[in-house]
């Protein structure tokens, strides 16, 4: 007999056949692929938000004098201490570290969901900024506004719009590109 037709040492094929998943085992797979999947996006999210506030910091310093007043994370965290009347009990630094942990916590949880909707981590970057630019709109010229917590972004100065669009791109962009990153290992 030839050696041609003999299979390999350690390359030989597994004959017996495999056993179908039950529809448990693949239901189990598919909620645990879900569950790593938000656990990405809010990781990315969280850690996104990072290079988006220093995009907004670095902006606001070259903003107009008359045009840099707080920027929304702090109004927001404003409005909301004195709507919910704990700047009674808060000082501005409390505050200032309230705005910047609400921020961080809302970027993590955008993050979670844009985890829930995405798929596939391709084209990350570009996916990501299209999301985070969806996120602004929908934060600042609905959410927002509805809630009666800020006016809607048509009414602030055109500079502070796009440095808040370009943050959010920033943001989106970052987010992509560490979701696409860890939903590749998971």
């Amino acid at each position: 007999m030839s050696q041609d037709l003999l299979p390999k040492r350690g390359n030989a094929k597994r004959t017996s056949p495999r056993k179908p998943r039950s529809s448990r085992a693949r239901e189990r797979d598919l909620r645990s692929q879900f569950w790593k999947r938000i656990l990405a996006g809010s990781v990315a999210g969280c850690a996104a938000t990072g290079p988006m506030t220093w995009v907004m910091e670095y902006g606001f310093s070259h903003l107009p004098w008359h045009e840099q007043y707080a920027l929304p994370p702090r109004e927001i965290t404003e409005k909301l201490a004195r709507d919910s009347r704990l700047h009674r009990v808060t000082n501005n630094a409390q505050r200032r570290k309230l705005s910047l942990a609400a921020h961080f916590a809302y970027g993590t949880a955008v993050g979670a969901l844009f985890g829930m909707l995405r798929r596939k981590p391709g084209q990350a970057a570009v996916a990501g900024s299209g999301y985070g630019l969806l996120v602004w709109a929908a934060s600042y010229l609905g959410l927002l506004p509805a809630l009666g917590i800020l006016q809607p972004a048509t009414k602030h100065p055109a500079r502070r719009k796009m440095l808040m669009i370009a943050a959010h791109l920033v943001w989106g962009g970052v987010l992509g590109v560490l979701y696409r990153s860890m939903a590749r290992k998971v």
